[in-house]
Formats: C-alpha cells, sequence, structure tokens
C-alpha cells in the first residue's frame, strides 16, 4: 500500500506551537514549585519542633499529616515539571528531525520531493523512534534508582512510628504496618512504570519474550485473558523494528483494556522471512471503522503511518458488537 505523503513543514508548525506552550507551562510550574518550596520547609520545620519538644501524639500526628500533604504537593509539582522538561526534550528532537525533511525537500507535501524519498521517510522514522526510546530509557534507569521524594515520605512515617514507641506500641506498630504496605505498593508502581515506559528485556531478550511478560501482567492488572501466540522463525530484529512493534501492540492492547470491555485478547505474530504480521483481536464491543477518520485516535494513526513507513499495511475488520480484529505488516527480511 503506497504511504501518503506527509506534510512536514505542517508538522513543524505545530511542533513550534507546542514547544512554546511547554515552555509557558514551565514557567508556571517552576513558581508554583519555589512557593510549596518554601510552605514545606515552614511545615517541616514546624514538625521538628513539636518532636523536640514532646508534643503529645495528636500533635504530632497533625503536624506528620500537614508535612506529608505538604510532601505530596510538591512531589506532585515536581513530577510535573519533569515531564514537561521531558515533553520540551522530545519535541526539540522531533523538532530537529522535521527541519531536516523540510531542507531536503519533502515539506510541502508536493510533488517535488526527490525520487528517493522513501528511504527518507524511513530513515525519519527512525530517528523519531529513537529519539522517543532513548528518552524514555533514561528515565526508566532514573526510576529503576528509586524516586527520592517517595522515599522522604516513609523517612516521616518510620519518625513517627519511633515516637509512638515510648507512647503507645500499639500503635506504633500500627504505623509501622501502614509503612510497610505503602512501600510495597509504591515499589510494584515503580516496577509497572519502568515497564510500561521501557522495558528492560527489550533490549536483552528481545521482542517476543517482551510481549509475552507484557501480556501476562496486563492479565494479572485487568483480569482480561490475553495471549501470545507466535508463528514463522522467531528472531531478534532490527532494534527500531522491535520498538515500533512493542509500542504498537502496547497501544492496541490498552485500546482493548481501557475501551473495547473485551474479557479475551489474542496477539499473533507471524514472522516471515521478508515480513512480519502483528494481529491483535478482541471479543469486546467493536466499533465502526468509519468512525476512526473523524476521530482524534492518534496512536491508531500513528500505527499506521509507520507502518505504511515500513513498507507494509494497517487493517481493521470490526463492528458495532462483534469485537475488533486489528493487524498490520512490516517489511523484516532475515
Amino acid at each position: 500500500m503506497p504511504s501518503e505523503t506527509v506534510d512536514y513543514k505542517s508538522e513543524l508548525e505545530e511542533t513550534q506551537r507546542a514547544l512554546r506552550e511547554i515552555t509557558l507551562m514551565m514557567e508556571q510550574s517552576q513558581g508554583e514549585i519555589s512557593k510549596l518550596t518554601q510552605r514545606n520547609t515552614a511545615i517541616t520545620s514546624h514538625l521538628q519542633q513539636v518532636q523536640k519538644q514532646g508534643g503529645s501524639v495528636e500533635e504530632i500526628k497533625m503536624a506528620y499529616d500537614s508535612a506529608l500533604d505538604a510532601q505530596q504537593r510538591l512531589f506532585v509539582m515536581r513530577g510535573q515539571l519533569e515531564k514537561l522538561q521531558n515533553d520540551k526534550l522530545h519535541l526539540e528532537k522531533y523538532k530537529d528531525v522535521l527541519e531536516k525533511m523540510v531542507m531536503k525537500g519533502g515539506g510541502d507535501g508536493g510533488s517535488s520531493a526527490p525520487q528517493n524519498s522513501g528511504k527518507e521517510q524511513m530513515t525519519g522514522i527512525e530517528m523519531i523512534v529513537n529519539a522517543q526510546e532513548a528518552e524514555r530509557q533514561r528515565l526508566s534507569r532514573q526510576m529503576h534508582d528509586g524516586p527520592a521524594q517517595a522515599l522522604s515520605n516513609f523517612i516521616l512515617q518510620t519518625e513517627i512510628a519511633m515516637r509512638l514507641l515510648d507512647v503507645d506500641p500499639s500503635q506504633a506498630k500500627e504505623e509501622l504496618g501502614n509503612l510497610k504496605t505503602s512501600a510495597m505498593g509504591t515499589f510494584q508502581k515503580v516496577r509497572n512504570f519502568i515497564f510500561e515506559l521501557r522495558p528492560m528485556m527489550l533490549d536483552d531478550l528481545g521482542l517476543v519474550p517482551t510481549l509475552r511478560k507484557y501480556a501476562d501482567a496486563l492479565k494479572e492488572q485487568s483480569s482480561i485473558d490475553v495471549s501470545v501466540s507466535v508463528s514463522g522463525t522467531e528472531r531478534r530484529l532490527e532494534p527500531y523494528l522491535e520498538v515500533m512493534i512493542f509500542r504498537a501492540v502496547q497501544e492496541l492492547l490498552g485500546n482493548a483494556v481501557r475501551h473495547s470491555q473485551a474479557t479475551l485478547v489474542k496477539v499473533h505474530l507471524d514472522l516471515g522471512n521478508d515480513f512480519l504480521r502483528v494481529t491483535v483481536d478482541d471479543n469486546g464491543r467493536g466499533f465502526d471503522p468509519e468512525s476512526l477518520q473523524d476521530a482524534n485516535n492518534l496512536g491508531l494513526k500513528l500505527i499506521r503511518e509507520r507502518s505504511e513507513m515500513l513498507g507494509g499495511k494497517f487493517e481493521i475488520d470490526s463492528a458495532v458488537g462483534s469485537g475488533a480484529k486489528i493487524s498490520f505488516t512490516v517489511q523484516a527480511k532475515i
């Protein structure tokens, strides 16, 4: 299937506009963080003063709750700022790619594009995918080392428990139990976040084992029966291809879990000698494929665009009340 011509100039203008908006939001977030930092310092100082003066259990708990609330607000705002910074970095990389594509003559979407524009589009999509995944890898390593703000909350809870040991041992035991539960929950959330962001085993073991692991994790989290089957010659692919396929399957499974009300989802990978075909089939409520033409479903549009850029095609077989079967192919020669 021939790929649609990409209007790089329009995409570049839209990216530049998004960069301006993110820059403004970052300035607003930095101002809010400055105010919250001052408030957090004052509340933490008050908590330490109450502890030193040997305040009552109720006074300590009130001071602790205030300190915890302040730190949580600060943690959320810092996380928001970090996300904006990462989004800005990604957009700047994407802007650089688009500027190069415009300079090579593919900017206006017209017939003036050079004969090797297909090869240039291939290079462009590889650069975009690699830029996105490089950023995800960096964030994954940061999260793997442990979020400092979450640990600070555990430290506060520990201090409260230590104070209660001399006053009310049973209450202290309860606080320690709550601390353990919070720590276990946070640890699991961090692990899930790391896997969603960038599964490390994708680099180490490849596409097929990673998809099976992801399907098992999704099955536990959503109670939906998710299975992965493979036919053909199982092998490692080019890194950018493995990334593109994993992200596409991740998007399709996410849609099935969030929107389809499905109870069963089957993922099949057909690894041929010259191609790779991926099919995601669910027994959900289905939809009218024509309705996607006007919908703002960027995920499916991106899968279609990348599949066609990589010499393949994208297909939807669905109807209201009859589930959905979505498949795409890409060239993947041995």
